[in-house]
């Protein structure tokens, strides 16, 4: 019997087996856990998408590209002049049909609340915040760390940014290929696209960039180091 079946043992009744310390402190601690509020989730949302959208800002800014759809929609963005916030809207709505069949109506519901949201800030940092230079290595690595920050916030409650993130997740359960390793290619051929538009150094940079954003995920967005639901 493990020490998973003398946790869920009846009180009072004995299993004739001592509890592991080193598993019995983290089951006594999962008992804890306790979902995030109605609440918790607006705020969270808010907070992480503003993150995103400043981040964005700053790689737009600039001049710096990063993957996701966020990165698809700053090329286009850059190749049309078209607004980010309509961009990144528009790129987002086919994978719609795809976050409902696979993840739910509460799942999908919130990412349209983040990409909205994103692209609201969007307008607000345009309106009120007039940048008229940053250095290209800051406004590239801090824009990603913060869209990093962003995005694990989002995710913490329930939600994402859309588009690579669900074929990455939908890929990883048809066919067992990691979703890690899916979003790292199609990171690499948006930004790799963005010779197309911008400076071969700044695509370099912007590589950089994705490697700090990605850091940040895989460093804090790890099971078992959160158990807020």
């Amino acid at each position: 019997m493990s020490a998973g079946d003398a946790a869920s043992a009846p009180d009072g009744a004995s299993t004739g087996v001592e509890p592991d310390p080193t598993t019995a402190p983290t089951l006594v601690f999962e008992k804890s856990a306790t979902r995030h509020s109605l609440l918790e989730d607006v705020l969270g949302l808010v907070t992480g998408t503003f993150l995103v959208s400043f981040g964005l800002y700053l790689l737009q800014t600039a001049g710096a590209v990063t993957g996701g759809t966020a990165g698809l929609a700053l090329l286009l963005g850059y190749a049309t002049s078209w607004p980010f916030p309509l961009l990144f809207a528009v790129v987002n709505l086919p994978f719609a049909v795809l976050a409902i069949w696979k993840k739910g109506w509460d799942f999908t519901v919130r990412t349209a609340v983040a990409i909205g949201l994103v692209s609201g800030f969007a307008l607000v940092h345009h309106a009120f915040l007039q940048l008229g230079h940053i250095d290209a290595v800051y406004g590239t690595l801090g824009g990603n760390l913060m869209v990093g920050v962003g995005v694990l916030i989002i995710f913490r409650h329930r939600a994402s940014l859309g588009g690579i993130n669900i074929i990455a997740i939908v890929l990883q359960e048809r066919t067992g290929f990691r979703a890690g390793w899916t979003q790292m290619v199609f990171d690499v051929l948006i930004i790799a696209a963005g010779l197309l538009v911008v400076s071969w150094d700044k695509v370099l940079l912007s590589a950089a960039g994705a490697v700090v954003l990605n850091l940040v995920l895989a460093m804090n967005h790890r099971p078992g180091r959160y158990i807020g639901r």
